[in-house]
């Protein structure tokens, strides 16, 4: 799969770019996936080229947008989601697999404000086809283990993308405020409900 940077080179004229340029735009791809992580899809144009350490100018040399930058930023990620999905299908222990898919995918959605909300539909152009994508490698994930008897028969896989989402918990509740593992937590809890009794 190409990366973010990958994609944004072969946005360009097909000319090999300049060693610096390429560090430039390494080191903007790094900053967005940061603050994206740390913002969200609100983080703008200047935050990224000061945490990059470039000026805006080169900002706008090295990437057509910011919206193009985000869009491969968050495509390599969920990218990234796809090959877990397909690593756990690949396991011969069906349940292991899930659980190891499950905790890498509520982890990052945990981690990664910017990646929650593109999982949560926050409407971000051009990434349907990955979205799509990684709707079925749940739904396959889902059914595969409840065919084994690993995982209760009894709920829609569509069920679980919504319990995975809920264990990637606020920060804050009725005044609680969240460890930095809460998540861990929650998702031990959804994954012991989704076994069979």
């Amino acid at each position: 799969m190409p990366t973010a940077v990958d994609r944004l080179l072969a946005d360009e004229s097909g000319a090999v770019p300049r060693a610096d340029a390429r560090r430039n735009l390494e080191r903007l791809v790094a900053a967005a996936r940061s603050a994206l992580a740390q913002v969200g899809v609100e983080v703008t144009a200047q935050e990224i080229a000061e945490r990059a350490g470039v000026g805006k100018g080169t900002f706008y040399r090295r990437v057509p947008s910011l919206e193009v930058l985000l869009q491969a930023v968050l495509a390599e990620v969920l990218e990234e989601i796809l090959a877990l999905g397909d690593r756990a299908l690949d396991d011969p222990d069906l349940w292991r697999g899930f659980t190891e898919f499950a905790a890498a995918y509520v982890r990052l959605r945990a981690e990664s404000c910017g990646v929650n909300e593109a999982l949560g539909g926050a409407g971000f152009p051009g990434l349907d086809d990955v979205l799509g994508e990684i709707r079925t490698r749940l739904r396959c994930l889902v059914e595969s283990a409840q065919h084994a008897g690993a995982m209760r028969r009894d709920i829609a896989w569509q069920d679980v993308a919504f319990l995975l989402a809920g264990a990637s918990t606020d920060a804050n509740t009725i005044g609680l405020r969240a460890d930095a593992d809460q998540w861990s937590r929650n998702l031990a809890i959804v994954l012991d409900g989704l076994r069979p009794r």
